[in-house]
Parts: C-alpha cells; sequence; structure tokens
C-alpha cells in the first residue's frame, strides 16, 4: 500500500535528509586520489554516529556498510573496501539514515581528480535527469512523467538508463511501495498526491544498459565495462510542489 506522510512525519524525514546530505557533503570533501572506498564508508559512520542516527544500510539483507561505493563501470551496490581510487575515476555514493523510525536515502557521483570530458557529460546528464524527474513531483502528475521525464533527458544525450533497478517509496522502511521507474509515457501510472514521499534515482551508463552482478552478489557493474553514474534524493510531495528532504542546507 503506498501511504502519504503527515507533515509531522515528513518532518523527521526532513531531519534523516539532512544526515544524508551531510554524509555526502563530508565524502565529497574526502574524495581524492589515494583514499580508499573502506575511507569513505567509515567516514560516513562518523556522521551517522555524531548525529545519533542509524543507517538503513547496514545489515539490510546483510549488506556489509552503511554506503554503497561504486567506481566507474560499478552502477550500484559496491561494497566499500580496500580498493584505492585514482586520478580519473567516478565514484557513487549512495547512503541513508533513520532518525526516529523514518528514513531517507540519496547518492551522489562525483570526479576523483581530474575526470575526461564524456564522464563529466555523463555526471551532468544524469544530474539533470534526476533534476527534470523532480519537477514532476506535483500533485496530479503521475509516475509515469517523472519517468518520461527522466528518460528523454538520457536518450537525447544518447546514454541508456537501467530498467532492472528503480527507485521506491519510503518512509517508516526504505523501500515501500510504488516502484519508481526511470522511464515511462507521461500521464501514465499512479498519480501524485500531498504526502506521498519517494526516492527518485537515475542509473546512467554511457553505453549499453545490460547489467550483471558480482559473485558479492552486491556489486552492479555493466556488462559492456562502460562507465555508469548514480544520483538520487528523497523528495515529499506538498502543497507548494517538490520538497527535497535530502537536499543540502
Amino acid at each position: 500500500m503506498v501511504t502519504r506522510k503527515s507533515d509531522a512525519q515528513i518532518a523527521l524525514m526532513r531531519r534523516a535528509g539532512r544526515v544524508v546530505a551531510e554524509m555526502h557533503a563530508a565524502s565529497i570533501d574526502l574524495i581524492r586520489p589515494g583514499i580508499t572506498t573502506a575511507d569513505i564508508d567509515r567516514l560516513c559512520r562518523t556522521v551517522l554516529e555524531r548525529r545519533s542516527a542509524r543507517s538503513n544500510f547496514l545489515g539490510y539483507h546483510g549488506f556489509p556498510a552503511v554506503a554503497c561505493i561504486s567506481v566507474n563501470d560499478e552502477v550500484v551496490h559496491g561494497i566499500p573496501g580496500p580498493r584505492v581510487l585514482r586520478d580519473g575515476d567516478i565514484v557513487s555514493i549512495d547512503c541513508g539514515a533513520i532518525i526516529e523510525g523514518w528514513h531517507a536515502d540519496a547518492a551522489v557521483t562525483v570526479a576523483v581528480g581530474a575526470i575526461s570530458s564524456a564522464d563529466q557529460v555523463l555526471l551532468d546528464v544524469t544530474k539533470a535527469a534526476l533534476d527534470a524527474s523532480i519537477e514532476q513531483c506535483v500533485a496530479g502528475r503521475t509516475l509515469g512523467d517523472i519517468g518520461a521525464a527522466s528518460m528523454a533527458i538520457v536518450k537525447t544525450a544518447g546514454f541508456d538508463y537501467l530498467r532492472e533497478y528503480t527507485g521506491h517509496g519510503i518512509g517508516t522502511a526504505m523501500h515501500e511501495p510504488p516502484d519508481v521507474p526511470n522511464y515511462g509515457k507521461a500521464g501514465r501510472g499512479m498519480r501524485l498526491q500531498v504526502g506521498h514521499v519517494i526516492a527518485i534515482e537515475p542509473m546512467v551508463t554511457a553505453g549499453r544498459a545490460d547489467v550483471m552482478t558480482l559473485d558479492d552478489d552486491w556489486t552492479v557493474v555493466t556488462a559492456d565495462g562502460s562507465r555508469a553514474a548514480h544520483f538520487e534524493h528523497t523528495v515529499a510531495i506538498t502543497d507548494d510542489g517538490p520538497e527535497i528532504l535530502t537536499a543540502s542546507s
């Protein structure tokens, strides 16, 4: 069942969202050639502890970290570890937080040192797809409007998008109904109402969108080795339009 959140419940999700935004900001400040993906996860844990928040990633179906750290051709769900980041890499940080039982979830993909112009375009297009989707988060619009807006940006740029993985509702669980695809037809699908809260997360590939999961049973990579980007925000539909709960203050 798709639930509508009260103002008080959204306020708690907003608090959780600010913790996620702080995790991202701290990670971006840390990222440089020579650090490991485990260093990023360790920093995210520190932010959670400082804000008395819990991770909604750690232990989720056995996931061993508080952040998914995905590098280059890794699209989502990368497990932090000893991998050293190098100049020219792109790295996605996907993490979440829980405050008083209410969740927030967001992702950002950033450059490590100097990246190629092609990789910068990939990042810019994926972020633009997220922004276009968020603009559709108005009462009366549909999930199809969200997906169509994202799809148009991605396809116009000559990139592709994952079909197997989607955004989702969020609230007292990290993943709630409905699924929020990054593709669709305008006017189709569930109609948005004030109080709905969804996580929108375009996952875009520079090559084909075919993916496979590595032997760790978590890390999703592009089948052709092309690079990928991932951006996500938790968004509430309000009387005044979309509110990004995971935006930096």
